[in-house]
C-alpha cells in the first residue's frame, strides 16, 4: 500500500480526532466490563446499551471536537496562538454552540466551566485555568493536536504554545506537560518517525533539561517511559497513558475501539488516540463508513481546506 501523503496525514488528523470523539460518545461513562465487544463498537451503539447522551444523533463530535476546532479556527485566523482570540471563541462555543454539531453544547467539564466563567467577567484569559494538584482533567489535553497540524514553528515554540493553549483551562504544570507530549507526538507522527513517541519524549527531555519544575512533573508524574496501560479516565496521565497504548492496537479502527474499551471517558480517549493513528495512517485510514456519516463536515470541512492550503504553502 502507498504511503499517505502529508497533506493526507494531516487531514487523517483533524477527521482522526472528531471521528474517535463521535464513536466515543455513546459509550461515556460506562466501565469497561459494560462496553460492548470490539466488534459491535459502531456510532449506533447495539441494542438495549444504555447510551450516554441519549438526545445526541449518532456521529456527532462533542466538547472534544469543538473545542480543537475552535483553536484551530483561532490560529488559521490570527495566524498565531492569541489566547484572547482562544478564549473569545470558547466562550462563544459554551454560550452559542460555536462549531458543535448543530449548535448544541451537551458535555463540558467542571473545571472547563469554571474557566470560562472566568474569561467571561474578564479575567486574562491565559490565568483563567485552574492551578490546584486536583484540577489535572483531561481538558485541554483533547484540542492540542490541531496545534501539531498548523505549527511551523521549533519544537521548543510548539511546547510554549501547548502549554500556554492549556492555560485557558487547565494551568498546572502537569497538564501543561502533557500538552507539550502530545503535541510532540503528533509532530513526529506527521514526520513519520519510526517511533513518534520516543522521539517527542527525548526532544521534550532536552527543551525542559533547566526546567527543574517541568523535568519533576515529566519524569515524576507523566512517567514517559512506563508503557503500562492505561484505565481510560479523565485524569490528564491517565488520558495520554491510554491513548498511547490505544495507538499500538493496530490501524486505526482498532485504536480507537481499544481507546474505547477502556470504558470511562470514551470519548476523549478515542479523540485523543484517534487523532495521533489519523495522522499516522492518513484520512484513507479512517473507515469510510464513519468518515460519511460523521455529522458537522459543514463545520470541520472550510476548516480542514484552509489548514491544508496553510500547510502548502510551507
Amino acid at each position: 500500500m502507498p504511503q499517505p501523503t502529508r497533506s493526507q496525514r494531516i487531514e487523517g488528523g483533524l477527521l482522526g480526532l472528531l471521528v474517535g470523539d463521535a464513536l466515543g460518545v455513546p459509550y461515556e461513562f460506562h466501565p469497561p466490563g459494560r462496553i460492548p465487544p470490539r466488534a459491535a463498537i459502531e456510532f449506533n451503539p447495539p441494542a438495549g446499551f444504555d447510551r450516554a447522551h441519549r438526545g445526541v444523533p449518532p456521529g456527532t463530535w462533542s466538547d472534544d471536537g469543538a473545542q480543537a476546532l475552535a483553536l484551530l479556527a483561532s490560529l488559521l485566523h490570527c495566524g498565531r496562538l492569541d489566547t484572547d482570540d482562544l478564549g473569545r471563541r470558547l466562550l462563544d462555543w459554551y454560550a452559542h454552540g460555536y462549531l458543535a454539531v448543530g449548535g448544541i453544547v451537551f458535555d463540558v467539564g467542571i473545571t472547563t466551566a469554571s474557566a470560562l466563567a472566568k474569561i467571561a467577567a474578564g479575567v486574562p484569559a491565559h490565568q483563567a485555568g485552574a492551578y490546584g494538584a486536583y484540577d489535572n482533567g483531561n481538558g485541554a489535553l483533547m484540542r492540542t493536536l490541531p496545534l501539531a497540524l498548523w505549527h511551523r514553528g521549533s519544537d521548543a515554540e510548539l511546547v510554549g504554545d501547548a502549554e500556554l493553549q492549556s492555560c485557558l483551562t487547565h494551568g498546572h504544570r502537569r497538564s501543561r506537560v502533557c500538552c507539550a507530549l502530545y503535541g510532540l507526538w503528533g509532530r513526529r507522527t506527521l514526520e513519520q518517525s519510526p517511533n513518534p513517541w520516543d522521539a517527542a519524549v527525548a526532544a521534550l527531555r532536552e527543551i525542559y533539561r533547566d526546567d527543574e519544575e517541568a523535568i519533576h512533573e515529566l519524569e515524576l508524574s507523566v512517567r514517559p517511559d512506563d508503557d503500562s496501560p492505561g484505565t481510560g479516565t479523565g485524569y490528564v496521565v491517565d488520558a495520554l497513558r491510554s491513548a498511547r497504548w490505544a495507538v499500538a492496537q493496530g490501524g486505526y479502527e482498532d485504536v480507537v475501539k481499544g481507546a474505547i474499551s477502556l470504558g470511562n471517558d470514551t470519548d476523549t480517549t478515542a479523540c485523543i488516540a484517534g487523532g495521533i493513528a489519523g495522522l499516522r495512517d492518513g484520512v484513507d485510514g479512517i473507515p469510510i463508513r464513519w468518515r460519511t456519516k460523521l455529522r458537522g463536515r459543514n463545520l470541520a470541512d472550510p476548516l480542514l481546506k484552509l489548514l491544508l492550503e496553510h500547510a502548502s504553502a510551507a
